[in-house]
């Protein structure tokens, strides 16, 4: 979008680095967002104030994405705007009245390990040089208390 003023600048990087404490989160509504203000800018939309609903109905509509990451993005580009709104850059948020798609999960796409799997491939890592061990410690980790490889390696014990 066009240069906006300084009072709104700071509004948006003031989104990013107040309202959001996961830096994944943050990078991935930062991304959207400015997806979103791409899209915007080629179509003819210079400004936040020009941004309507409808606009922002097209966009969703046509992302080339799963329905879980088109209502990340969907709630990404709500979140910004309820910020600006409240800031006083904006009236109104043109993202709120734009149905989200129904994202239902029956079944996790996390394989399991079975115990016996488990024990097979903790025992199957050497120890006779430290970096066994610490691949035996990272991964024993990681299994019993389902954390992500990035949880894991942050843990300070």
């Amino acid at each position: 979008m066009v240069a906006a003023d300084d009072r709104t600048a700071w509004r948006f990087v003031d989104f990013f680095a107040v309202t959001i404490r996961n830096p994944n989160t943050r990078e991935a509504y930062y991304r959207a967002v400015c997806r979103f203000m791409d899209w915007c800018e080629g179509r003819g939309l210079h400004g936040l104030g020009d941004v309507m609903p409808i606009h922002v109905a097209a966009y969703v509509e046509h992302l080339p994405l799963s329905r879980a990451s088109v209502r990340q993005h969907l709630s990404a580009i709500s979140r910004c705007f309820d910020w600006l709104v409240s800031g006083g850059v904006l009236q109104t948020n043109p993202a709120t009245s734009v149905q989200r798609p129904r994202h239902v999960v029956r079944v996790g796409k996390t394989p399991v390990l079975s115990d016996d799997e488990a024990r097979t491939l903790i025992e199957s890592i050497p120890v006779g040089k430290i970096g066994g061990l610490r691949d035996r410690a990272l991964i024993g980790a990681m299994l019993y208390t389902f954390g992500r490889v990035g949880a894991v390696i942050a843990m300070d014990v």
